[in-house]
Order: structure tokens, then C-alpha cells, then sequence
């Protein structure tokens, strides 16, 4: 039904529908499923970021101890009234956190679009639902604009920090976010294909350099960056603002920036914050020598 963020806002405008509802078409043509069955699927989905969200809120720490905690700290934070940068904004990043944390935890979390960076879509999400104060089934749809977003990415650059950097992972659930939000806040197809290029043009370049080729350092605090990052697109968009490179042209960049990025700064942990002295020290901590002791930390 659509190859790109043009056909995608066209087929929502044309049919005077929401863009979640366009994927839900698209979903119900390509699967065969029923719309109930489909919505089912999505409202499952959200029922695991939900709990993600809560036990995260509620303090997680890693098997290495190099995350957890975070998300509390933030809550705590908000609580006492001395926050600079908003209550929702900071609603929005510790509950990225949160969830990431979780991730690093080894709970269970939805990938959106990948593991690495599942924190900023619910994040993002269950921040906004305490001003928006959106029925359930607007959250579903909510899921449903990203994952239209996410399906164009997928097919036309990469979402993998192994094939383009964090700014395919990161990048890619950041800008997913900003159109959802977008459009739960009442905003036009347009203006959500406005937000999610202004979100993901200013994450371009963005290296993935996980410390000990885990998912965890910068993972978790980057996933805090992206919430911030969509919620000030989303705003910008609903105010009038467009991104002057159309959305189509800005996935493009970030496909072709992916690829000509070193192969040290694309999830092998061998360059950026990985292979600064700290990183070294903190790897060789966890694992010992050699690295590939990884694979055994994992399996036990």
C-alpha cells in the first residue's frame, strides 16, 4: 500500500484517515489476519512495554552493574520539584531508561525497532498519556503510526546498529516516536512526517559503540537522548515548523551516512566510547581476557 513516508501520508490524507490506520490496513492485506486478531497482536505488545515501563520504574540492575537505577533516580529528581527541563520531558526519558534498563536486565521488552533502542517509544508513550490522556485504543494506534514509520525505514535504509550506527537504531525509534506523537496530539499526516524528519536529521551520524559489546553503555542513556529528542520534534512540527529536507531524502541520508561509517563505530565495539581507556578497563572487568568470553557470559 506504501513504499515511502510520501505514499504513506498520501494514502492518510486521500482517505482522510489517521496513519495508524493506514498500517492497519496494510497489516490486515498482508497478513491475512483480522482486524480484531491484528489489534489483539498490538495490544499485547503494548501490554509488555507497559510492564517493562513499571518494573524498570521500579529499579533493575544489570548482571555487570553497569546500568540500572537511572530510571528511579530521575523519578526521584521529578519529585522534588527542582527539574529544569519539564516534568513530562523527564516522565518521557525515565521511562526510556526504564525500559532499557530492563533490556540490560535481561527482561523482557519490545523491540522498537530493535532491542537497543526499545526505550523511546514507550518512553515517549506512557509520558504523553498523562497529558493526552489517550483511550487505550488511541495507544494501540499510536503503535501502529510507528511501526508504519519503522516499516518504511526498514525497507528502504536499515534499523540495525550493525548496519548503520545508532542513528538507524536510536535514530529510527526517536523519529518513530515524534511522528506517533504527532498524531496522538491531534496533528496532520504531514506534520507527523515533519517531526520524524526533523528527528532523525539531527540524529544523523550517531556511531554505535557499545562498551563491552553490550547492550548497555551508551545504550541506555541514548535511548534517554531520543525521547528528548522526539518530544522537542513533535513540538516543533505541531507548531508549524517543517524540516526543509523532506522525510523520504532524510531516510535516504541516513542509509547512505550508515554506509560509509567505519565498521569500528557499527556495534563491534571496537572504536568510540568502546575503545576509550575506560571502556578497555570496564570490558576487561566483565569479561576478562579475551573478549569473545562474551558468548559464555551470556550462555550462564
Amino acid at each position: 500500500m506504501f513504499r515511502n513516508v510520501a505514499e504513506l501520508v498520501k494514502a492518510a490524507e486521500l482517505d482522510k484517515i489517521k496513519i495508524a490506520e493506514v498500517m492497519i490496513r496494510q497489516e490486515i492485506e498482508v497478513s491475512g489476519l483480522s482486524r480484531e486478531e491484528i489489534i489483539a497482536k498490538m495490544d499485547q505488545n503494548l501490554t509488555v512495554m507497559e510492564r517493562a515501563v513499571e518494573r524498570g520504574l521500579n529499579g533493575v540492575k544489570s548482571r555487570t552493574g553497569l546500568t540500572g537505577g537511572d530510571a528511579v533516580l530521575l523519578q526521584n529528581y521529578i519529585q522534588s520539584g527542582k527539574s529544569l527541563s519539564g516534568t513530562l520531558l523527564l516522565d518521557a526519558v525515565s521511562k526510556a531508561v526504564a525500559t532499557n534498563e530492563v533490556n540490560a536486565a535481561m527482561g523482557t521488552i519490545c523491540a522498537t525497532p530493535t532491542a537497543g533502542s526499545a526505550g523511546v517509544v514507550p518512553g515517549t508513550l506512557f509520558a504523553v498519556k498523562e497529558k493526552l490522556n489517550p483511550t487505550r485504543y488511541e495507544m494501540i494506534e499510536f503503535l501502529f503510526t510507528t511501526a508504519a514509520f519503522g516499516f518504511v525505514v526498514a525497507n528502504n535504509a536499515c534499523i540495525s546498529g550493525a548496519a548503520g550506527g545508532c542513528q538507524a537504531e536510536v535514530g529510527t525509534a526517536a523519529s518513530m516516536a515524534a511522528a506517533a506523537i504527532v498524531e496522538m496530539a491531534g496533528g496532520t499526516p504531514q506534520q507527523s512526517a515533519e517531526a520524524f524528519a526533523i528527528t532523525l536529521k539531527n540524529m544523523l551520524g550517531l556511531v554505535c559503540d557499545p562498551v563491552a559489546g553490550l547492550v548497555e553503555v551508551p545504550c541506555v542513556k541514548r535511548n534517554a537522548m531520543g525521547a528528548s529528542n522526539a518530544l522537542t520534534a513533535a513540538d516543533m512540527a505541531l507548531a508549524g515548523i517543517t524540516s526543509r529536507i523532506p522525510c523520504d531524502e532524510v531516510i535516504a541520508a541516513m542509509y547512505a551516512i550508515g554506509q560509509t561509517m567505519p565498521s569500528a563505530l557499527r556495534e563491534t565495539a571496537e572504536g568510540g566510547l568502546a575503545a576509550t581507556p575506560t571502556g578497555r578497563r570496564l570490558e576487561a572487568e566483565i569479561f576478562g581476557e579475551p573478549k569473545d568470553k562474551l558468548v559464555d557470559y551470556l550462555l550462564n
